[in-house]
Protein backbone atom coordinates (compact mmCIF):
# COMPACT_ATOMS: atom_id res chain seq x y z
CA UNK A 1 0.00 0.00 0.00
CA UNK A 2 1.37 3.43 -1.03
CA UNK A 3 0.88 6.21 1.55
CA UNK A 4 0.23 9.98 1.30
CA UNK A 5 -0.09 12.63 3.77
CA UNK A 6 -2.20 16.10 3.81
CA UNK A 7 -1.81 18.41 6.89
CA UNK A 8 -4.15 21.18 7.72
CA UNK A 9 -2.87 24.05 9.89
CA UNK A 10 -5.93 25.61 10.77
CA UNK A 11 -6.82 28.31 13.25
CA UNK A 12 -7.72 26.67 16.07
CA UNK A 13 -5.31 22.97 15.63
CA UNK A 14 -2.89 21.19 13.16
CA UNK A 15 -4.41 17.73 11.68
CA UNK A 16 -2.23 14.94 9.80
CA UNK A 17 -3.87 12.57 7.63
CA UNK A 18 -2.03 9.46 6.41
CA UNK A 19 -4.36 8.35 2.96
CA UNK A 20 -3.81 5.32 0.99
CA UNK A 21 -3.17 6.67 -2.38
CA UNK A 22 -5.23 4.17 -4.14
CA UNK A 23 -8.57 4.99 -2.31
CA UNK A 24 -8.16 7.99 -0.12
CA UNK A 25 -8.99 6.01 2.73
CA UNK A 26 -7.51 8.02 5.88
CA UNK A 27 -5.25 5.03 7.86
CA UNK A 28 -3.95 7.14 10.49
CA UNK A 29 -3.99 10.33 11.62
CA UNK A 30 -2.95 12.98 14.71
CA UNK A 31 -3.68 16.92 15.87
CA UNK A 32 -2.30 19.34 18.12
CA UNK A 33 -4.52 22.77 19.04
CA UNK A 34 -2.90 25.63 18.15
CA UNK A 35 -2.40 28.55 21.00
CA UNK A 36 -5.84 30.73 21.35
CA UNK A 37 -6.03 34.24 20.64
CA UNK A 38 -5.56 36.15 17.04
CA UNK A 39 -1.44 37.27 17.04
CA UNK A 40 0.32 34.33 17.34
CA UNK A 41 4.02 33.35 17.44
CA UNK A 42 4.26 31.62 14.01
CA UNK A 43 7.01 28.88 15.53
CA UNK A 44 3.60 27.31 17.79
CA UNK A 45 2.73 26.69 14.08
CA UNK A 46 5.61 24.32 13.47
CA UNK A 47 5.47 23.12 16.91
CA UNK A 48 2.35 21.71 16.67
CA UNK A 49 2.71 20.07 12.73
CA UNK A 50 5.51 17.93 14.60
CA UNK A 51 3.62 17.20 17.73
CA UNK A 52 0.16 16.00 15.26
CA UNK A 53 3.24 14.50 12.63
CA UNK A 54 4.35 12.42 15.84
CA UNK A 55 0.71 11.35 16.84
CA UNK A 56 0.22 10.12 13.59
CA UNK A 57 2.71 7.64 13.68
CA UNK A 58 5.25 10.00 11.86
CA UNK A 59 5.80 10.03 8.19
CA UNK A 60 8.45 7.25 7.92
CA UNK A 61 5.96 4.93 5.45
CA UNK A 62 4.86 7.73 3.06
CA UNK A 63 5.89 8.41 -0.40
CA UNK A 64 5.00 12.31 0.10
CA UNK A 65 3.53 15.24 1.80
CA UNK A 66 1.41 18.62 1.74
CA UNK A 67 0.39 21.33 3.54
CA UNK A 68 -2.78 23.14 3.79
CA UNK A 69 -3.33 25.86 5.80
CA UNK A 70 -5.70 28.93 7.18
CA UNK A 71 -5.48 31.68 4.62
CA UNK A 72 -4.50 35.62 4.63
CA UNK A 73 -2.18 35.36 8.01
CA UNK A 74 0.88 36.67 6.81
CA UNK A 75 4.71 35.76 8.47
CA UNK A 76 7.50 37.99 8.29
CA UNK A 77 10.94 36.85 8.04
CA UNK A 78 14.47 38.80 8.14
CA UNK A 79 17.39 38.26 5.61
CA UNK A 80 18.42 34.99 7.66
CA UNK A 81 14.97 33.35 7.61
CA UNK A 82 14.12 34.21 11.39
CA UNK A 83 10.13 35.24 12.26
CA UNK A 84 10.61 39.08 13.00
CA UNK A 85 7.33 39.56 15.20
CA UNK A 86 4.32 37.43 16.00
CA UNK A 87 1.96 37.57 13.33
CA UNK A 88 -1.58 39.06 13.23
CA UNK A 89 -4.10 35.93 11.65
CA UNK A 90 -6.86 36.57 9.25
CA UNK A 91 -9.70 36.87 12.26
CA UNK A 92 -7.74 39.22 13.69
CA UNK A 93 -9.76 42.52 13.81
CA UNK A 94 -7.27 44.77 14.73
CA UNK A 95 -6.73 45.46 11.03
CA UNK A 96 -9.93 46.91 10.75
CA UNK A 97 -8.76 50.97 10.58
CA UNK A 98 -6.00 49.57 8.62
CA UNK A 99 -8.17 48.18 5.73
CA UNK A 100 -10.42 51.64 5.97
CA UNK A 101 -7.13 53.70 5.20
CA UNK A 102 -6.22 51.72 1.92
CA UNK A 103 -9.50 51.57 0.73
CA UNK A 104 -9.30 55.09 1.11
CA UNK A 105 -5.76 55.79 -0.28
CA UNK A 106 -6.63 54.34 -3.46
CA UNK A 107 -10.54 53.44 -3.71
CA UNK A 108 -12.08 50.39 -2.68
CA UNK A 109 -13.26 49.30 -6.44
CA UNK A 110 -9.32 50.15 -7.27
CA UNK A 111 -8.66 46.56 -5.23
CA UNK A 112 -11.49 44.81 -6.50
CA UNK A 113 -10.57 45.78 -10.25
CA UNK A 114 -7.02 44.54 -9.78
CA UNK A 115 -7.18 41.81 -7.41
CA UNK A 116 -10.53 40.54 -7.54
CA UNK A 117 -11.12 41.35 -3.49
CA UNK A 118 -13.28 43.30 -1.82
CA UNK A 119 -10.37 44.67 0.89
CA UNK A 120 -11.36 43.27 4.46
CA UNK A 121 -9.67 43.17 7.52
CA UNK A 122 -8.94 39.34 6.80
CA UNK A 123 -6.90 39.96 4.14
CA UNK A 124 -2.83 39.71 3.73
CA UNK A 125 -2.63 43.98 2.68
CA UNK A 126 -4.13 45.06 5.38
CA UNK A 127 -2.08 42.91 7.76
CA UNK A 128 0.67 44.48 6.44
CA UNK A 129 -0.32 48.36 7.03
CA UNK A 130 -1.04 47.28 10.09
CA UNK A 131 2.32 45.65 11.05
CA UNK A 132 3.56 48.99 9.21
CA UNK A 133 2.14 51.29 11.09
CA UNK A 134 2.17 49.51 14.70
CA UNK A 135 5.31 47.60 14.21
CA UNK A 136 7.64 49.87 12.03
CA UNK A 137 11.06 48.09 13.76
CA UNK A 138 9.63 44.86 12.64
CA UNK A 139 8.94 45.73 9.09
CA UNK A 140 12.59 47.22 8.78
CA UNK A 141 14.02 44.08 9.38
CA UNK A 142 11.43 42.01 7.13
CA UNK A 143 12.77 40.78 3.99
CA UNK A 144 9.98 38.05 3.30
CA UNK A 145 6.24 37.96 3.72
CA UNK A 146 4.79 34.44 3.64
CA UNK A 147 1.43 32.97 4.14
CA UNK A 148 1.27 30.17 7.23
CA UNK A 149 1.14 27.22 4.50
CA UNK A 150 3.86 28.87 2.64
CA UNK A 151 6.13 29.29 5.34
CA UNK A 152 5.45 25.61 6.79
CA UNK A 153 6.02 24.37 3.09
CA UNK A 154 9.45 25.91 3.29
CA UNK A 155 10.20 24.56 6.86
CA UNK A 156 9.05 21.14 5.89
CA UNK A 157 11.88 21.72 2.97
CA UNK A 158 14.88 22.23 5.52
CA UNK A 159 14.69 25.87 5.36
CA UNK A 160 14.66 27.98 8.36
CA UNK A 161 15.65 28.75 11.90
CA UNK A 162 18.40 26.46 12.72
CA UNK A 163 19.00 25.00 9.60
CA UNK A 164 21.98 26.90 8.41
CA UNK A 165 19.96 27.84 5.08
CA UNK A 166 18.29 31.08 4.52
CA UNK A 167 16.62 30.62 1.34
CA UNK A 168 14.41 33.24 0.83
CA UNK A 169 13.98 32.93 -2.38
CA UNK A 170 12.72 29.05 -2.39
CA UNK A 171 9.78 30.19 -0.99
CA UNK A 172 6.64 29.00 -3.14
CA UNK A 173 3.31 29.23 -2.97
CA UNK A 174 0.09 28.04 -5.08
CA UNK A 175 -2.89 30.51 -6.74
CA UNK A 176 -5.29 29.95 -3.78
CA UNK A 177 -3.36 31.47 -1.37
CA UNK A 178 -1.84 34.26 -3.58
CA UNK A 179 -5.55 35.19 -4.28
CA UNK A 180 -6.23 35.88 -0.79
CA UNK A 181 -3.89 38.53 -0.40
CA UNK A 182 -4.71 41.28 -1.75
CA UNK A 183 -1.75 41.78 -3.65
CA UNK A 184 -2.17 39.48 -6.86
CA UNK A 185 -4.38 39.73 -10.36
CA UNK A 186 -6.66 37.09 -11.19
CA UNK A 187 -5.89 37.78 -14.61
CA UNK A 188 -2.73 38.08 -15.08
CA UNK A 189 -2.00 34.92 -11.94
CA UNK A 190 1.31 37.24 -11.16
CA UNK A 191 1.87 39.48 -7.94
CA UNK A 192 0.92 43.32 -7.68
CA UNK A 193 3.65 44.33 -6.10
CA UNK A 194 3.14 48.00 -6.28
CA UNK A 195 -0.02 46.97 -4.13
CA UNK A 196 2.27 44.95 -1.72
CA UNK A 197 5.47 47.75 -1.57
CA UNK A 198 1.75 50.41 -0.95
CA UNK A 199 0.61 48.40 2.13
CA UNK A 200 3.88 47.50 3.78
CA UNK A 201 6.06 50.45 2.62
CA UNK A 202 8.44 48.77 1.46
CA UNK A 203 9.64 46.10 -0.88
CA UNK A 204 10.29 42.06 0.16
CA UNK A 205 10.40 39.15 -1.20
CA UNK A 206 7.28 36.73 -1.90
CA UNK A 207 6.86 33.38 -2.28
CA UNK A 208 6.76 31.86 -6.16
CA UNK A 209 3.60 31.13 -7.15
CA UNK A 210 3.26 27.69 -8.72
CA UNK A 211 0.88 25.56 -10.83
CA UNK A 212 -1.65 23.10 -9.77
CA UNK A 213 0.25 19.72 -10.39
CA UNK A 214 3.82 21.13 -9.76
CA UNK A 215 6.05 20.21 -6.73
CA UNK A 216 7.44 22.28 -4.01
CA UNK A 217 10.77 20.57 -3.53
CA UNK A 218 11.30 17.51 -1.45
CA UNK A 219 11.72 17.00 2.73
CA UNK A 220 14.77 17.88 4.37
CA UNK A 221 16.89 16.20 6.58
CA UNK A 222 16.50 16.56 10.34
CA UNK A 223 13.16 16.69 11.24
CA UNK A 224 11.73 14.46 13.59
CA UNK A 225 9.45 11.66 12.00
CA UNK A 226 9.71 13.17 8.42
CA UNK A 227 12.48 11.19 6.45
CA UNK A 228 14.01 13.43 4.08
CA UNK A 229 13.71 13.63 -0.02
CA UNK A 230 10.12 12.65 0.00
CA UNK A 231 8.05 15.23 -2.88
CA UNK A 232 6.45 18.33 -1.33
CA UNK A 233 3.75 18.95 -2.64
CA UNK A 234 2.18 22.57 -3.51
CA UNK A 235 0.07 23.30 -0.87
CA UNK A 236 -3.40 25.25 -0.76
CA UNK A 237 -5.37 27.35 1.30
CA UNK A 238 -7.90 25.44 3.04
CA UNK A 239 -10.79 26.08 1.18
CA UNK A 240 -9.42 25.47 -1.89
CA UNK A 241 -8.16 22.30 -0.64
CA UNK A 242 -11.67 21.11 0.26
CA UNK A 243 -12.98 22.17 -2.83
CA UNK A 244 -10.23 19.41 -4.20
CA UNK A 245 -11.01 16.83 -2.31
CA UNK A 246 -14.66 17.28 -3.18
CA UNK A 247 -14.52 17.29 -6.39
CA UNK A 248 -16.65 20.58 -6.72
CA UNK A 249 -18.05 21.36 -10.41
CA UNK A 250 -19.27 24.00 -11.82
CA UNK A 251 -22.87 25.25 -10.92
CA UNK A 252 -22.28 23.91 -7.04
CA UNK A 253 -21.21 25.77 -3.67
CA UNK A 254 -20.22 24.51 -0.56
CA UNK A 255 -21.01 25.85 3.05
CA UNK A 256 -18.49 24.86 5.88
CA UNK A 257 -19.55 25.83 9.12
CA UNK A 258 -16.27 25.64 11.00
CA UNK A 259 -14.33 28.63 13.04
CA UNK A 260 -15.76 30.96 10.42
CA UNK A 261 -18.65 30.63 7.98
CA UNK A 262 -17.67 30.21 4.42
CA UNK A 263 -19.73 29.85 0.86
CA UNK A 264 -17.93 29.59 -2.29
CA UNK A 265 -18.41 27.90 -5.59
CA UNK A 266 -16.52 26.54 -8.31
CA UNK A 267 -16.40 29.63 -11.37
CA UNK A 268 -14.46 29.82 -14.77
CA UNK A 269 -13.72 33.13 -14.30
CA UNK A 270 -12.35 35.60 -11.53
CA UNK A 271 -15.54 37.84 -10.25
CA UNK A 272 -15.36 41.78 -9.23
CA UNK A 273 -18.20 41.99 -7.11
CA UNK A 274 -18.30 45.98 -6.22
CA UNK A 275 -21.31 45.28 -4.11
CA UNK A 276 -18.01 44.63 -1.88
CA UNK A 277 -18.87 41.17 -0.24
CA UNK A 278 -17.40 38.26 -2.58
CA UNK A 279 -13.78 37.83 -3.20
CA UNK A 280 -12.37 36.34 -6.32
CA UNK A 281 -10.11 33.67 -4.68
CA UNK A 282 -8.65 30.83 -6.92
CA UNK A 283 -8.79 27.16 -6.54
CA UNK A 284 -6.38 24.17 -6.59
CA UNK A 285 -7.01 22.96 -10.30
CA UNK A 286 -6.46 26.20 -12.42
CA UNK A 287 -10.02 27.89 -11.64
CA UNK A 288 -11.74 30.14 -9.63
CA UNK A 289 -13.31 29.64 -6.08
CA UNK A 290 -15.76 33.36 -5.99
CA UNK A 291 -16.00 33.42 -1.85
CA UNK A 292 -18.08 34.69 0.83
CA UNK A 293 -17.21 34.56 4.69
CA UNK A 294 -18.28 35.31 7.53
CA UNK A 295 -16.65 35.44 11.29
CA UNK A 296 -18.74 33.78 13.41
CA UNK A 297 -20.30 30.39 12.56
CA UNK A 298 -19.87 27.05 14.35
CA UNK A 299 -18.42 28.21 18.10
CA UNK A 300 -22.08 30.09 17.95
CA UNK A 301 -23.32 26.48 18.89
CA UNK A 302 -20.25 25.84 21.29
CA UNK A 303 -21.40 29.30 23.06
CA UNK A 304 -24.99 27.83 23.20
CA UNK A 305 -24.02 24.15 24.57
CA UNK A 306 -22.28 25.91 26.91
CA UNK A 307 -25.00 28.02 28.25
CA UNK A 308 -27.37 25.69 27.91
CA UNK A 309 -25.47 23.31 29.93
CA UNK A 310 -26.08 20.54 27.27
CA UNK A 311 -24.20 18.39 24.36
CA UNK A 312 -24.13 19.34 20.57
CA UNK A 313 -26.78 16.36 19.91
CA UNK A 314 -28.92 18.03 23.03
CA UNK A 315 -28.75 21.57 21.23
CA UNK A 316 -29.77 19.88 18.42
CA UNK A 317 -32.90 18.09 19.88
CA UNK A 318 -33.49 21.51 21.31
CA UNK A 319 -33.82 23.39 18.58
CA UNK A 320 -36.22 20.88 16.42
CA UNK A 321 -38.36 20.96 19.43
CA UNK A 322 -38.96 24.36 18.51
CA UNK A 323 -41.74 25.84 15.79
CA UNK A 324 -39.69 28.09 12.80
CA UNK A 325 -38.63 31.07 13.78
CA UNK A 326 -38.26 30.22 17.48
CA UNK A 327 -41.40 31.98 18.17
CA UNK A 328 -40.19 35.25 17.62
CA UNK A 329 -36.39 35.05 18.97
CA UNK A 330 -34.28 35.97 16.70
CA UNK A 331 -29.96 36.04 17.25
CA UNK A 332 -27.59 38.69 15.69
CA UNK A 333 -24.91 35.75 15.79
CA UNK A 334 -22.03 38.96 15.74
CA UNK A 335 -19.73 37.68 18.44
CA UNK A 336 -16.79 38.62 17.30
CA UNK A 337 -17.93 41.38 15.24
CA UNK A 338 -18.46 40.68 11.76
CA UNK A 339 -17.10 40.21 8.37
CA UNK A 340 -19.82 40.23 6.08
CA UNK A 341 -21.92 42.58 6.83
CA UNK A 342 -18.80 44.81 7.44
CA UNK A 343 -19.47 45.58 11.33
CA UNK A 344 -16.10 44.82 13.08
CA UNK A 345 -17.33 46.50 16.02
CA UNK A 346 -20.56 44.70 16.87
CA UNK A 347 -21.34 42.08 19.42
CA UNK A 348 -23.93 39.13 19.22
CA UNK A 349 -27.51 40.70 20.14
CA UNK A 350 -30.77 38.74 21.01
CA UNK A 351 -34.03 40.39 20.07
CA UNK A 352 -37.57 39.71 20.61
CA UNK A 353 -37.10 37.82 23.63
CA UNK A 354 -40.61 38.10 26.02
CA UNK A 355 -41.62 36.07 29.02
CA UNK A 356 -43.52 33.37 26.71
CA UNK A 357 -40.99 33.02 24.01
CA UNK A 358 -37.53 32.81 26.13
CA UNK A 359 -37.32 29.04 26.59
CA UNK A 360 -34.50 26.56 26.01
CA UNK A 361 -36.12 25.21 23.00
CA UNK A 362 -36.61 28.59 21.28
CA UNK A 363 -32.51 29.96 22.56
CA UNK A 364 -31.46 26.82 21.15
CA UNK A 365 -33.21 27.26 17.61
CA UNK A 366 -32.38 30.94 17.44
CA UNK A 367 -28.64 30.24 17.45
CA UNK A 368 -29.27 27.87 15.06
CA UNK A 369 -31.27 29.46 12.35
CA UNK A 370 -29.46 33.24 12.64
CA UNK A 371 -26.17 31.57 12.41
CA UNK A 372 -27.40 29.92 9.33
CA UNK A 373 -29.50 33.15 8.06
CA UNK A 374 -25.62 34.47 7.94
CA UNK A 375 -24.67 31.67 5.68
CA UNK A 376 -27.50 31.99 3.60
CA UNK A 377 -27.11 35.91 3.06
CA UNK A 378 -23.45 34.83 1.50
CA UNK A 379 -25.23 32.29 -0.79
CA UNK A 380 -27.47 35.13 -2.54
CA UNK A 381 -24.09 37.40 -2.81
CA UNK A 382 -22.52 34.69 -5.12
CA UNK A 383 -26.28 34.83 -7.47
CA UNK A 384 -25.82 38.01 -7.16
CA UNK A 385 -22.45 37.79 -9.26
CA UNK A 386 -23.66 35.68 -11.78
CA UNK A 387 -22.27 32.78 -10.18
CA UNK A 388 -25.10 30.06 -10.21
CA UNK A 389 -25.97 27.33 -7.57
CA UNK A 390 -28.08 24.19 -8.41
CA UNK A 391 -26.72 22.30 -5.56
CA UNK A 392 -25.51 22.89 -1.98
CA UNK A 393 -22.91 21.22 -0.25
CA UNK A 394 -22.49 21.17 4.15
CA UNK A 395 -19.43 20.53 5.22
CA UNK A 396 -17.54 20.98 8.75
CA UNK A 397 -17.99 20.08 12.34
CA UNK A 398 -21.42 21.08 12.49
CA UNK A 399 -22.86 19.86 9.26
CA UNK A 400 -23.71 16.32 11.09
CA UNK A 401 -26.34 18.17 13.35
CA UNK A 402 -30.21 17.02 12.38
CA UNK A 403 -30.94 20.70 13.68
CA UNK A 404 -28.52 22.73 11.24
CA UNK A 405 -29.27 20.48 8.23
CA UNK A 406 -32.93 20.67 8.91
CA UNK A 407 -33.11 24.72 9.24
CA UNK A 408 -30.80 25.04 6.25
CA UNK A 409 -33.13 23.53 4.22
CA UNK A 410 -36.17 25.95 5.64
CA UNK A 411 -33.75 28.86 4.04
CA UNK A 412 -32.89 27.69 1.09
CA UNK A 413 -34.64 26.27 -2.80
CA UNK A 414 -32.05 24.43 -3.64
CA UNK A 415 -30.90 21.09 -3.10
CA UNK A 416 -28.60 19.86 0.28
CA UNK A 417 -26.40 17.39 0.18
CA UNK A 418 -24.14 16.81 3.16
CA UNK A 419 -20.87 14.53 2.42
CA UNK A 420 -19.66 11.92 4.32
CA UNK A 421 -17.69 13.00 7.65
CA UNK A 422 -14.23 13.70 6.55
CA UNK A 423 -11.09 15.68 6.81
CA UNK A 424 -11.42 17.56 3.89
CA UNK A 425 -8.66 19.66 4.10
CA UNK A 426 -6.31 17.16 5.57
CA UNK A 427 -7.77 15.03 1.94
CA UNK A 428 -7.16 17.99 -0.53
CA UNK A 429 -3.27 18.48 0.67
CA UNK A 430 -2.89 14.54 0.64
CA UNK A 431 -4.40 14.75 -3.09
CA UNK A 432 -1.79 17.53 -3.82
CA UNK A 433 0.63 15.39 -2.59
CA UNK A 434 -0.09 12.37 -5.01
CA UNK A 435 -0.25 14.50 -7.90
CA UNK A 436 3.72 15.68 -6.10
CA UNK A 437 4.62 11.57 -6.45
CA UNK A 438 2.29 11.02 -9.24
CA UNK A 439 2.01 14.07 -11.56
CA UNK A 440 -1.61 13.58 -11.66
CA UNK A 441 -4.66 14.22 -8.62
CA UNK A 442 -5.90 10.83 -7.60
CA UNK A 443 -9.49 10.09 -8.25
CA UNK A 444 -10.78 9.38 -4.63
CA UNK A 445 -14.95 8.90 -4.04
CA UNK A 446 -16.59 11.09 -1.39
CA UNK A 447 -19.94 9.49 -0.43
CA UNK A 448 -22.36 12.05 0.03
CA UNK A 449 -25.99 12.20 1.42
CA UNK A 450 -28.74 14.15 -0.22
CA UNK A 451 -30.95 15.26 1.79
CA UNK A 452 -35.01 15.43 1.37
CA UNK A 453 -36.66 18.69 0.46
CA UNK A 454 -38.27 20.85 3.44
CA UNK A 455 -41.04 23.58 2.94
CA UNK A 456 -39.47 27.28 2.44
CA UNK A 457 -39.70 29.47 5.83
CA UNK A 458 -39.96 33.02 5.85
CA UNK A 459 -40.44 34.04 8.75
CA UNK A 460 -36.63 33.41 9.63
CA UNK A 461 -35.07 35.49 6.85
CA UNK A 462 -37.68 38.60 7.71
CA UNK A 463 -36.86 38.15 11.35
CA UNK A 464 -33.10 38.45 10.77
CA UNK A 465 -33.29 41.43 8.79
CA UNK A 466 -35.61 43.24 11.69
CA UNK A 467 -33.64 42.55 13.62
CA UNK A 468 -30.68 44.27 11.52
CA UNK A 469 -33.27 47.02 10.74
CA UNK A 470 -33.17 47.66 14.41
CA UNK A 471 -29.69 48.34 15.75
CA UNK A 472 -29.34 49.90 11.92
CA UNK A 473 -26.99 48.08 10.75
CA UNK A 474 -26.63 49.16 6.90
CA UNK A 475 -26.60 45.49 4.66
CA UNK A 476 -26.76 45.24 1.30
CA UNK A 477 -26.84 41.17 1.64
CA UNK A 478 -30.39 41.29 3.06
CA UNK A 479 -32.07 38.07 1.62
CA UNK A 480 -35.67 38.64 0.25
CA UNK A 481 -37.95 38.36 3.25
CA UNK A 482 -40.61 36.75 1.21
CA UNK A 483 -38.28 34.25 -0.69
CA UNK A 484 -36.00 31.76 -0.45
CA UNK A 485 -31.88 32.11 -1.59
CA UNK A 486 -31.83 31.24 -5.60
CA UNK A 487 -30.00 31.72 -8.45
CA UNK A 488 -31.60 35.07 -9.06
CA UNK A 489 -29.01 38.28 -8.09
CA UNK A 490 -30.96 39.94 -4.65
CA UNK A 491 -28.83 41.75 -3.64
CA UNK A 492 -29.13 45.53 -4.12
CA UNK A 493 -26.96 48.27 -4.61
CA UNK A 494 -25.16 49.61 -1.72
CA UNK A 495 -21.76 49.39 0.13
CA UNK A 496 -21.05 48.02 3.32
CA UNK A 497 -21.62 49.56 6.63
CA UNK A 498 -18.12 51.16 8.13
Amino acid sequence: MKLVAGIDSSTQNCKVTVRDLDTGAAVREGKASHPSGTIIDPNRWWDALLTAVRRAGGLDDVIAVSVSGQQHTPIFLDETGEVVADSPQWNDTGSHPHMMALNAELGRDEWIRRTGLPLTLSDTAPKLRYMRDLHPEAVARTAAVAIVHDWLTWRLRGFGPGSGRAGLDELVTDRSEASGTGYWSPETDEYTMDLFEHALGRTAILPRVLGPLDRAGVTGAGIPGIPAGIPVGIGSGDNAAASLALGLQPGEAVLSLGTSGVVYARAARPVHDYAGYVCSYADATGDHLPLVATLNAARNFELATSLLGCTFDELSDLALAAAPGAGGLTLLPYFEGERTPDLPHARGSLHGASLANFTRENFARSVIEGTLASQVAMLDALHACDVPTNRLLLIGGAAQSPAVQAILGELVDIPVAVPAPDEYVTMGAAMQAAAAAEGAFPAWRVAVDELAAVPFEPQVGAQYEAAKTALGYVDVLAAPADGPATGAASVTAGSPAA
